[in-house]
C-alpha cells in the first residue's frame, strides 16, 4: 500500500467525508465510521483519476452510497442510540447557530445544502452527485432556504453558512 496515497486521501478528504457523515447521521460515530469505509475504497481502488476534480466527485459518490446503504441496513434500522429516550439537550443553548439549524432540516434538503455552500458545487453537479434531476436540486435548495429563513428569523444569508 502506497503510504503518500493515504495520506494524500486523509489529508484531502476526511474532514469533508466526516461533515458528509454527520450531515447524513448527526452523530459523529457513523460519520466517522463512513470516512473510514470511503478512505478503504479509495485505498483498494486501482486505477487513478483523470483530474482531482473527478477525484473528488468519486470519494463524495461513494461516500454518499455508503451513507445510502448504512441507512437501509438492518443493523441501523433496529438499533438506538445510547442518548435516544434521554430528556437531558446536550446542546448549550448558545452553541444554536445556522449550522444547528441546517442539521434540524430533512435529510434531502441538508444533503443539496451541505454540497452546495460547503462544498461549492453547482446544481447540475450537485444532480450528478446525488443522481437526481437539477430541478430537484433546485427545489430542495429554494424549499431549505425558505425552511431556514422561518427558523432563523428571517436572518438566513447563505453567506453565514
Amino acid at each position: 500500500m502506497n503510504t503518500q496515497w493515504a495520506e494524500h486521501l486523509v489529508d484531502c478528504y476526511a474532514d469533508m467525508l466526516i461533515r458528509i457523515g454527520y450531515t447524513w447521521f448527526k452523530n459523529l460515530f457513523d460519520a466517522q465510521d463512513i470516512c473510514q469505509i470511503t478512505l478503504l475504497k479509495a485505498l483498494e481502488r486501482k486505477e487513478g483519476f483523470s483530474s482531482p476534480e473527478a477525484e473528488k466527485a468519486w470519494v463524495i459518490r461513494v461516500a454518499i452510497n455508503e451513507c445510502k446503504n448504512t441507512k437501509k441496513s438492518a443493523w441501523y434500522r433496529k438499533t438506538v442510540g445510547l442518548t435516544e429516550g434521554m430528556h437531558l439537550s446536550l446542546e448549550a443553548p448558545e452553541d444554536r447557530g445556522v449550522l444547528a439549524e441546517v442539521q434540524k432540516l430533512p435529510l434531502k434538503y441538508r444533503k443539496v445544502i451541505y454540497l452546495r455552500y460547503f462544498e461549492g458545487y453547482e446544481v447540475h453537479e450537485i444532480a450528478d452527485l446525488l443522481s437526481i434531476s437539477p430541478a430537484l436540486v433546485s427545489t430542495h435548495l429554494a424549499r431549505a432556504k425558505a425552511k431556514l429563513k422561518i427558523t432563523l428569523g428571517g436572518e438566513f444569508n447563505v453567506r453565514t453558512i
